[in-house]
């Protein structure tokens, strides 16, 4: 697949890649295509409109009737639409991200998540962060990129994010979460969660976004 400049930044839950790749998409003047969050917005689908997900004839129903939008607004703020709504500010909860790693096992909603992804990325010019950018969905991207951080500061750091929106998690709950995410993402089928081959794997745990975005920038300049 030709394309043009694309930059992928993998990782597990709470390790920051969305305040990453934002930075990193507005130092370097691109696009940037937060692809869990397409996962959320179906996760709100099923919560909206509750099914048995393992039964394939009711997902693809669903599926159907979903359209999900993303755009990067004139502040180049992502802005996640789902059936024309604007689901940005409700799809951060504790239980969409539940959900959400329940779908993103789904073999069908990756089809149609996948296809959409690479269709936005077709051009290029674009920061995508996610769980499997670099190994299936953009294995040619120009650069790979995968974040990691101990369990313990990813937990710090995610419910932080949450009370941040006025959403209060204890932090034991919030690392038993974390850990069970972990474990659904390695351990499945589709697209498990693992660094590609040819990423440049960063330890965030004792760095802050600030850090972590110059590295990537650094990286970038030096090898274009």
């Amino acid at each position: 697949m030709n394309q043009g400049l694309i930059i992928t930044i993998d990782g597990p839950s709470g390790v920051g890649k969305g305040t990453v790749a934002k930075s990193v998409a507005k130092e370097l003047a691109l696009a940037y295509l937060d692809t869990g969050a397409m996962y959320r917005a179906v996760a709100l689908q099923v919560k909206r409109n509750p099914i048995n997900i393992d039964n394939d004839t009711e997902l693809l129903s669903l599926l159907n009737n979903t359209e999900i939008g993303i755009v990067n607004n004139q502040d180049n703020v992502l802005v996640i639409t789902l059936n024309n709504e604007d689901i940005t500010d409700k799809i951060r909860s504790p239980e969409i991200s539940r959900i959400s790693s329940d779908v993103a096992t789904k073999r069908l909603v990756r089809k149609k998540l996948v296809e959409l992804q690479r269709e936005i990325g077709l051009n290029g010019n674009i920061v995508v962060e996610g769980r499997d950018m670099g190994t299936y969905v953009f294995p040619e991207a120009t650069f790979k990129f995968y974040l990691d951080a101990t369990l313990e500061e990813r937990a710090l750091r995610r419910r932080k994010q949450l009370m941040e929106n006025n959403i209060n998690i204890d932090l034991d709950n919030m690392t038993k979460e974390i850990e069970l995410r972990d474990k659904q993402d390695k351990g499945r089928l589709e697209s498990p969660l693992h660094p590609a081959p040819n990423a440049v794997i960063i330890d965030t745990t004792n760095l802050n976004a600030d850090e972590v975005t110059n590295r990537i920038i650094t990286e970038v300049k030096v090898s274009k």
